[in-house]
């Protein structure tokens, strides 16, 4: 899914939601995310995996920990969702 700025140009959002997907279903998801998003320029994005048995989250903090595309990752401060997130800064292009 795409949002269009003021310009009414295409970007993806900001935002990935994961909760009640498989791991190979969120796994596709993530991976495309992170290169849109990256391309698109963001510096900054939210990946909301959900608390639950903690599968996804543990996915989502592998895969960003070796991904080229990502500086560094944490999880969400309590205001932003605490555990049930992962928030991913980009390296610089």
């Amino acid at each position: 899914m795409h949002v269009q700025d003021r310009t009414g140009r295409d970007h993806p959002p900001d935002e990935l939601h994961l909760r009640h997907l498989t791991v190979d279903e969120a796994l596709i998801r993530l991976e495309d995310f992170l290169h849109d998003a990256y391309t698109a320029g963001y510096l900054q994005v939210k990946i909301v995996h959900g608390k639950g048995t903690g599968t996804l989250r543990q996915l989502v903090r592998r895969i960003a920990a070796k991904h080229p595309l990502v500086k560094s990752f944490r999880p969400g401060d309590p205001h932003e969702g605490g555990e049930g997130i992962t928030v991913v800064e980009f390296t610089e292009k």
